[in-house]
């Protein structure tokens, strides 16, 4: 069996090769895929490089699976579940995993997944997968109402700190809110509602988490220095006896029709004022994802891109300029934004964002604008597979969106595949300069007066 050893002197010997020796020695990720009978899929991907190996679970379920009035739950879960469960103990997870030398032990939410994952020793392997196991089968007898207050506080204070007072925090609610109606999941963000969260009953939790957190549902993905043989063995002990599972229906949520709509925010946090605007676009792998990425980097790519050389340095009316294309299952979301200098008119910066936004849906991206990102992205491809948990994290997603762990070449041929016209078709399919969802951010004074 190969594994991946890419010294830096081979990465740069296959992006200097040009897109022909790219196209023969796009790296692979050696690994096999199976799943248990109670319905848990396992990918192990061996690499003896060095003595170290990454555990990553991936449950399918997200913000975007939430309901109307439970948003949030998805989140509080990626806590709930390092809250301790019976075999570990009550807030035992992370104290166990540093004794064995654990590293890079946490969690993260998106809409469309919930991932636990750790960095252990190799001849600590066992005992990730007894922590994760446990968690998995016994954390309902370790719920109480007080654990449960305990961790909404927790997350109630994170969307203080993170989303309601930073700058510009305040805009990216009101964006969300204008994209998407009432009851749509992707309205409320991952963080969820203080409102939903706070009445989130013991209740509430079991059932989201018998739906959800079964194994069928989950995806366990281990890679580093192992033995796949004694590696199966230890999944079977720790996870072979769990209760046999069905995966939940997910119902599709299709994305609201596009329309215009502009919104002012006054925000206290931030010190220059923010223009964004945004559409509607292709979900995550969708046609159109990468013809809008590649977009999005001509746009705001410093130094090279067009918005960026417009207003930061020819006409120095931003301080910053970005643009992305952000997909997800259901749908995505493209969008430009300027980060204005004080006295910038902005009258003015939405002049020359319109008239560039117009030019690309008449007139295709040159030859070099496109190679630019398309080398950029294979650079990014290739060196991000140096480290374990990032080539987890790749198994997992390309099986989590496209059903196949094996999709990095699929992956990388899209951009490759991508020609300045299909770029401009891209921009006037989904860029609608009649309804765009226009956020502008002014700075408001702090407030004054008090205790002297």
């Amino acid at each position: 069996m190969r594994h991946i050893r890419l010294t830096c002197a081979a990465a740069v010997a296959l992006l200097l090769g040009g897109l022909a020796t790219a196209h023969a020695e796009d790296p692979k990720i050696p690994h096999e895929r199976y799943t248990l009978p109670n319905g848990l899929e396992v990918i192990l991907a061996p690499d003896p490089s060095v003595p170290l190996v990454a555990v990553n679970v991936w449950y399918h379920v997200g913000s975007g699976h939430e309901v109307y009035g439970k948003s949030g739950f998805a989140h509080l879960f990626e806590h709930m579940l390092f809250q301790g469960s019976k075999h570990v103990g009550e807030d035992k997870h992370f104290e166990t995993l540093k004794v064995i030398g654990g590293d890079s032990v946490n969690g993260t939410t998106n809409p469309d997944r919930t991932n636990y994952f750790e960095v252990v020793p190799s001849n600590r392997l066992d005992t990730a997968l007894w922590l994760e196991s446990d968690r998995m089968a016994y954390l309902l007898p370790t719920l109480t109402q007080t654990s449960l207050d305990n961790q909404i506080e927790v997350v109630r204070n994170e969307r203080r700190q993170r989303y309601d007072n930073v700058p510009y925090g305040k805009a990216r609610f009101a964006l969300y809110e204008a994209l998407y109606p009432e009851k749509h999941p992707y309205r409320y963000l991952t963080i969820g509602k203080h409102e939903d969260l706070a009445s989130a009953s013991l209740d509430d939790v079991i059932g989201f988490f018998k739906t959800w957190y079964v194994p069928a549902n989950a995806t366990l993905t281990i890679v580093g220095d192992f033995e796949p043989a004694v590696a199966k063995r230890q999944v079977e002990q720790w996870f072979g006896s769990l209760p046999a599972s069905k995966k939940p229906t997910v119902v599709h949520v299709p994305p609201p029709k596009p329309r215009a709509e502009r919104r002012t925010v006054d925000d206290t946090f931030a010190k220059q004022r923010q223009i964004t605007w945004a559409w509607h676009s292709p979900a995550n792998f969708a046609p159109g994802d990468a013809e809008l990425e590649v977009l999005a980097h001509a746009l705001s790519r410093e130094g090279t891109g067009r918005l960026y050389k417009a207003l930061v340095h020819d006409k120095q009316l931003a301080t910053s300029v970005s643009a992305y294309q952000g997909g997800a299952t259901f749908s995505g979301i493209f969008a430009v934004s300027v980060t204005l200098r004080g006295d910038a008119d902005l009258a003015a910066v939405e002049a020359i964002v319109a008239e560039e936004l117009a030019r690309v849906r008449k007139q295709p991206l040159d030859a070099r604008e496109l190679a630019r990102v398309v080398t950029q992205r294979e650079a990014q491809a290739i060196w991000g597979l140096e480290g374990l948990m990032i080539r987890a994290n790749r198994l997992q997603s390309y099986n989590h969106y496209l059903g196949d762990p094996d999709k990095l070449s699929w992956d990388l041929e899209r951009y490759r595949a991508v020609t300045p016209a299909a770029v401009q078709a891209a921009a006037t399919a989904y860029i609608d300069l009649d309804r765009p969802v226009v956020i502008v951010t002014m700075p408001a004074a702090a407030p004054t007066g008090g205790a002297k």
